[in-house]
């Protein structure tokens, strides 16, 4: 009887979230923000998205919003000398749906060869190969997302892979 009174439970929940997840497909139509036509980010990584960062508009550009989730660097100094570390200020679950995200884009399926998204995956390539350690390299891409997710949120513009000759790509 307990076990019969669980799964009924888990139907009963299941059911729940399938009608969450219609109504914020509505309200994402609604919205009008294309953000799931980038590999990586589903219904509720878009709905993330969009409830962290609100209206778009009060970022004037990028590096503000960059700020807001705690990517861009800040200088830390004292008489004259100083350097540049990553900011443990902004909003942390923003932050953490911008790794997730990153982590997403960088990944390279065990079945496959090729990865979600080959145009980052390169860029984070490059920035290893720089000397940059990976976590520096991802937090590059993280930076790259917000310039990306910005775009598409400000323009309400679907996502467009480019492949760019490695000369274009710097």
């Amino acid at each position: 009887m307990l076990i019969q009174s669980m799964v009924e439970e888990i139907k009963f929940f299941k059911e729940k979230i399938k009608k969450i997840e219609r109504e914020m497909g509505k309200i994402l139509k609604l919205l009008d923000y294309k953000l799931q036509s980038m590999p990586g980010i589903d219904l509720v990584t878009a709905s993330n998205l969009i409830a962290y960062i609100g209206d778009i508009r009060r970022f004037a550009n990028p590096n503000k919003l960059a700020k807001y989730v705690g990517i861009a660097p800040i200088k830390f100094s004292s008489a004259g000398k100083g350097k540049e570390q990553m900011s443990e200020q902004g909003r942390r679950d923003l932050n953490g749906v911008f790794y997730i995200l990153a982590l997403q884009q960088v990944q390279v399926s065990k079945g496959s060869k090729i990865p979600r998204n080959p145009i980052l995956y390169e860029y984070y390539q490059r920035k290893v190969s720089e000397g940059k350690t990976k976590t520096q390299a991802l937090m590059c891409v993280m930076r790259r997302l917000v310039n990306i997710i910005f775009g598409m949120m400000k323009n309400k513009t679907e996502y467009r892979m480019e492949y760019l000759s490695k000369k274009n790509a710097s």
